[in-house]
């Protein structure tokens, strides 16, 4: 597979999230596919899909950059929505969070077969309403900062 190739599976697989397309995700995903981060497997990844797009039924994801080399490729991601369902017995908040991800992919043979992401789960935490900062974080970590 070309670079260009692998990046358009990544493409896709992000748009399958997007609209909940859980069938063209057995077209790019492999069987043996693994995702290192959250230890999941395919079906593992459909049950996370299904859970967070209940939990923030406008979820969506923006891919801002796109890199690959080899058999990876890694994307900067910008993720956005709106707590309005249970998520992980969480009651709705109604609180609207943005996330951003880098995320890496392994592709093999036209199918995503391995995951890992980074991510600030604090900060999601955080939006939420979850954790607050200490008085001291409040000062080293002012809100309109970011």
């Amino acid at each position: 597979m070309s670079l260009e190739e692998n990046k358009a599976i990544v493409r896709r697989f992000v748009e399958a999230y997007n609209k909940g397309n859980l069938d063209l995700l057995d077209d790019l995903v492999a069987p043996d596919y693994f995702d290192h981060t959250h230890q999941l497997s395919p079906e593992g990844l459909k049950q996370v899909i299904n859970m967070a797009l209940k939990a923030f039924p406008d979820y969506h994801e923006a891919i801002e950059d796109i890199i690959a080399e080899g058999d990876k490729v890694w994307v900067r991601i910008k993720a956005t929505g709106t707590h309005t369902g249970e998520f992980m017995g969480l009651a709705p908040t109604g609180k609207k969070i943005k996330m951003m991800f880098a995320d890496m992919f392994r592709i093999v043979n036209g199918k995503l077969v391995e995951y890992w992401e980074v991510r600030d789960q604090l900060d999601f935490l955080k939006q939420l309403g979850l954790i607050e900062y200490t008085e001291k974080g409040k000062k080293l970590f002012p809100e309109d900062v970011k």
